[in-house]
């Protein structure tokens, strides 16, 4: 599952607290189902709910959605952009641990698509399938360092 990685690597990278110290940020994948079919591809879809946990966050909780939004706008759009996914896609809960601080969990509703090909030697070709890129951002309007 490459979305966790790619997550986890934007989501610290743009928040300066979690940059400085990557160890606040936990990446957890939960509640993962495989969708294959019984066609003759291997061909499968991972369907799974994505858990990050910002422990002890002193920053603005504003700071992290916002890199949030960029990453999903790229890596899962359709939770922006179906009004079905839009209202369930995206959960959080927070706990103030103190006057300053809290924990974060910020749960995200992702799938990815991974392309078995057979090759001539019997082996498999095995690909992760990029999203497609919105139309209105085909000439990258969103900061790529925010995209897988």
């Amino acid at each position: 599952m490459n979305k966790a990685a790619t997550f986890r690597r934007a989501i610290a990278d743009a928040v300066p607290e979690l940059h400085d110290d990557p160890d606040k940020l936990l990446v957890f994948v939960d509640a993962g189902n495989v969708i294959a079919t019984a066609a003759p591809s291997l061909s499968f879809e991972y369907r799974y709910t994505l858990n990050a946990i910002v422990t002890d966050f002193a920053g603005d909780a504003d700071a992290v959605f916002v890199a949030l939004i960029a990453w999903v706008q790229r890596n899962q759009s359709d939770l922006l952009a179906n009004p079905d996914e839009r209202q369930n896609g995206i959960a959080f809960e927070v706990d103030h641990l103190t006057q300053t601080t809290c924990d974060l969990s910020i749960k995200l509703k992702l799938t990815e698509s991974v392309v078995v090909r057979a090759n001539a030697d019997g082996s498999n070709k095995i690909t992760h399938v990029d999203e497609p890129v919105p139309e209105w951002n085909v000439h990258g309007l969103v900061d790529p360092s925010w995209t897988s």
